[in-house]
Formats: C-alpha cells, sequence, structure tokens
C-alpha cells in the first residue's frame, strides 16, 4: 500500500509499518522493555531520512512549505555525524566564519548529499556579506 500524505497523518499512528529506526527496528519495536534488554540504543531513537521526507510531503499537502524545506534539510542531515553538525551549526553563528570556510562547509554538506543544506549554507555566506557578518 503507498503513501498518501494527505491521508496517512499521523504515521505513526496511521501507517506504523512505514516508520522505522536506522537500523530496522518496526515502531512497535520501541519499547521501554527493548530500551532494558539492551535491544534499543541511543541510535535507533531517531528518525530516518525517510520518515522525515514523508513528513515533509504531510507538509507539503499542508500547504506548509517552510516546514516541508526544513524537514526535507532535516532528512538531508540525518546521516551527517553529530559532532559535524555541530561544527556546522557553529560555524553559521554570526562572526565565527569567512566566505571561503562556509563554502567549504557546503562543499562538504555537498559530498554528504545534502545540496538543499549546502545551498542554505551559500544563502548565509551571501547574506552575512551584504551584513557584514563575515569574520
Amino acid at each position: 500500500m503507498g503513501f498518501d500524505p494527505a491521508t496517512d497523518y499521523p504515521l505513526g499512528t496511521k501507517r506504523p509499518d512505514l516508520v522505522e529506526t536506522p537500523g530496522g527496528l518496526r515502531l512497535d519495536e520501541v519499547t521501554l522493555e527493548a530500551a532494558r534488554d539492551g535491544a534499543l540504543t541511543a541510535g535507533e531513537i531517531r528518525a530516518t531520512p525517510l520518515t522525515l521526507r514523508r513528513q515533509a510531503e504531510v507538509a507539503r499537502a499542508a500547504r506548509r512549505s517552510q516546514l516541508a524545506d526544513n524537514l526535507e534539510r532535516a532528512a538531508e542531515l540525518a546521516s551527517v555525524p553529530d559532532g559535524e553538525l555541530l561544527e556546522i551549526y557553529t560555524a553559521l553563528r554570526p562572526g565565527r566564519s569567512s566566505a571561503a570556510q562556509l563554502e567549504e562547509w557546503a562543499a562538504k554538506l555537498d559530498g554528504w548529499g545534502a545540496a538543499a543544506t549546502a545551498a542554505f549554507v551559500r544563502e548565509a555566506a551571501s547574506a552575512y556579506a551584504a551584513r557584514g557578518l563575515l569574520a
């Protein structure tokens, strides 16, 4: 059965068969008992890129394009290492990075398959340059 963003929301309630952890556990396998038994690790309690993309489709169907764009970027970033995400966040703070440093991050994001997020970083670099907020 396919996914219909207009009728299958919320996914966890209406279509739990479409929700799984990064390691492939089904939603009904994400329990306190599984955590106590060691079958559920912290890395398993994350949204997958596919789930985030489905949520973006739901947002688009509800005409919430900005939310959809954010969810699509989140889907791109779901597989970027946590430490790298924190570094990118820090680099994007005004006055923390040069245009060249932000372009380096954008290139890395492109390499990770995060084209929309890379474009966002490039847009930030341009806006920072126009406002004198680059390092």
